[in-house]
């Protein structure tokens, strides 16, 4: 991995975490061990090179491991580690954030808003973004 830039840690987090399929991956995992074949079957949009890129860059990190079994074909299992198993409560409280966050931004668009009541309410950011400066609604 690369080295950060500002030193902060949260940056590293970021790196490895950032991107479509690794917290899904983390996701699909926390119920227990996996076959590469299953996690094909749970993500069909990624491509087996990308799947395989990515359980790699996990597994450099400590997040998942992979266990060989020897046969014809040999079948590999991976799992989260429990350092991996560790991120799974700080990704379900990241999923509460957003759901409570989308509820709250549908509740306030759908209340309407009244330009100059004088309530001293700020505008709900989507509203504001809907209504350019020095325009009336």
């Amino acid at each position: 991995m690369k080295d950060t830039v500002s030193g902060c840690p949260i940056e590293d987090v970021m790196r490895l975490l950032s991107g479509r399929w690794p917290t899904l991956l983390i996701y699909y995992l926390s119920n227990g061990p996996k076959r590469f074949s299953e996690l094909r079957r749970d993500n069909p949009k990624i491509s087996q090179r990308m799947l395989t890129l990515e359980l790699r860059e996990l597994e450099a990190a400590g997040i998942v491991s992979r266990t060989i079994y020897p046969g014809v074909p040999a079948r590999v299992d991976y799992e989260l580690t429990a350092d991996g198993r560790e991120l799974v409560p700080l990704l379900n409280a990241l999923g509460d954030w957003w759901g409570a966050l989308r509820q709250r931004h549908r509740t306030a668009a759908a209340q309407p808003h009244q330009e100059g009541a004088g309530d001293g309410a700020p505008i709900p950011y989507r509203a504001a973004l809907a209504t350019p400066p020095g325009t009336a609604e």
